[in-house]
């Protein structure tokens, strides 16, 4: 199997997320030349592939993991003996509990049997997961890939799941009903899952916004309509955007709309975040 890969330099990637998920795919393809004709890549090696959210590997200090220290993942289909390779996470499955397809180069479980196999994950794990691989692509102002198809369906997320015994089956139950198919970003799905998981209702997920005289105000991550209530979840963000989402806070403000600005940090305290979006709601 050949691989088309252009050399990156993980040194120069600043999100940890997204090096720990670049970093596995060069292992990948280092070691597909060797890849056996019965095995693929699998789990948390797949789900890179497939650019999928992961949660970010870190050691014993709380530090993100070095890139050595991400397991490769490898599956052996039916009675096809496991690699022998160092270094290689190995696992076996038979052909009515997966779908194997080539993905940039890689021969790969398939969307949906990729989610099925993570049922180790937490579930707001397996839920940004599978909004990732069920998006779709609706139209709307300012929207990218309008009518790009999505990676997989929920229906057949949820044949995969129930093809077999799976690990962790009842976080992947649990989670199934969660998905949902126009969320933008793990974090957006992170969000959602703590106020859903706190009791609160669940939010539309990037709404376009008017005003009372039907201009445009902008797109919105989470949104409760009939309480004039925005969240927007700001990550790591160049000057231009940041500039852009403090102008659209602004305009939904002066539209009469409570905005709350959620970063890594408040996230990180639910406690102080449910604090704010209750006494939103309760206005």
């Amino acid at each position: 199997m050949r691989v088309q890969t252009d050399p990156i330099d993980l040194t120069e990637i600043a999100d940890p997320y997204e090096r720990q998920r670049q970093a596995r795919i060069a292992r990948a393809a280092d070691y597909a030349p060797r890849l056996h004709s019965g095995h693929f890549f699998s789990h948390h090696t797949a789900a890179s592939i497939w650019g999928a959210p992961l949660p970010l590997v870190v050691d014993e200090h709380g530090r993100p993991a070095h890139d050595a220290d991400l397991a490769l993942h490898v599956c052996a289909l039916g009675s096809v003996p496991l690699p022998r390779a160092g270094g290689v996470t190995r696992h076996r499955t038979l052909l009515s509990m997966t779908a194997t397809t080539t993905y940039n180069g890689f021969r790969v479980s398939s969307p949906a049997a990729t989610w099925a196999s993570l049922g180790e994950l937490r579930v707001v794990d397996i839920v940004a997961l599978g909004d990732y691989f069920c998006r779709q692509w609706k139209p709307g102002a300012g929207r990218r890939d309008v009518g790009r198809p999505p990676l997989a369906t929920i229906e057949e997320l949820e044949e995969l799941m129930e093809a077999g015994r799976r690990r962790g089956i009842a976080k992947l139950r649990e989670a199934i009903g969660l998905i949902r198919v126009d969320s933008w970003s793990p974090r957006e799905s992170h969000l959602r899952w703590l106020l859903v998981d706190s009791g609160l209702p669940e939010p539309e997920l990037n709404a376009d916004v008017f005003d009372e005289h039907g201009a445009f105000l902008g797109c919105v991550d989470l949104v409760y309509p009939a309480q004039k209530v925005a969240i927007e979840y700001h990550g790591l963000q160049h000057s231009s955007q940041w500039a852009r989402d403090v102008e659209r806070a602004n305009a939904l403000r002066a539209a009469g709309w409570t905005v709350i600005e959620v970063t890594a940090s408040l996230l990180n305290d639910p406690t102080e975040l449910l604090r704010r979006i209750r006494a939103a709601l309760a206005r």
